[in-house]
């Protein structure tokens, strides 16, 4: 009898438990852990999500507001230097404007220069002439001094080097005494107002 039990009890399979039961899944159940230390709550997919979404959200506000401040301070800086080179072009076109403000009554008075210096050089030859001679180189000097106050400058010397940019060359003459390559002779005075050149000055060159 005890044999037959025995059998009996050998041939039946013990019961197993099921891994996947409900108490087996509630083993990390979020109630349970909340007392426990450096536990943290349980966060889910959805939250993290929103988490990282908004801190992507804040770099990229952060890093387009900086470049917006980057370049408005460039384009305030880049403003400020063509409203400086602006000024400083007004102020010499101004300058040059009141400089050569008498260019054209200059220019005018160029040929009066010529007559009076043609009178010298030719009545300085007669004796009879003498005392109206006087008188022209007088009112020659006068003249001068009155236009070189607006800057007006005789060009051209005997003896001083040939330089194209203030002579123009008609013709060559021979004088032993210059350096080749000197104004030998002035046929016309040129004139210069400050730095520019009204009109060059006709000379003869030593070859």
């Amino acid at each position: 009898m005890q044999r037959h039990k025995m059998q009996k009890s050998y041939g039946e399979a013990a019961p197993t438990e099921n891994p996947f039961s409900e108490d087996s899944l509630n083993f990390c159940n979020p109630e349970d852990i909340q007392g426990l230390d450096g536990v943290m709550d349980p966060v889910s997919l959805d939250d993290m999500t929103e988490v990282n979404l908004e801190q992507n959200t804040e770099l990229s506000v952060a890093e387009i507001e900086a470049r917006c401040k980057a370049e408005v301070e460039e384009t305030r800086l880049r403003m400020a230097a063509e409203m400086d080179n602006f000024q400083k072009r007004l102020k010499r076109e101004h300058d040059d404007q009141v400089r050569y403000a008498a260019d054209k009554v200059l220019s005018d008075l160029l040929p009066s220069l010529d007559n009076l210096e043609l009178a010298l050089q030719y009545g300085s030859t007669n004796e009879v002439c003498k005392d109206m001679v006087q008188g022209v180189a007088m009112t020659h000097k006068l003249l001068l001094d009155a236009v070189s106050k607006y800057g007006l400058k005789p060009v051209g010397e005997e003896g001083e080097e040939f330089n194209p940019a203030l002579h123009e060359a008609v013709g060559f003459d021979a004088r032993p005494e210059l350096a080749p390559g000197s104004v030998a002779r002035v046929l016309q005075r040129g004139y210069k107002l400050g730095e520019r050149l009204l009109r060059p000055a006709k000379v003869m060159v030593t070859p």
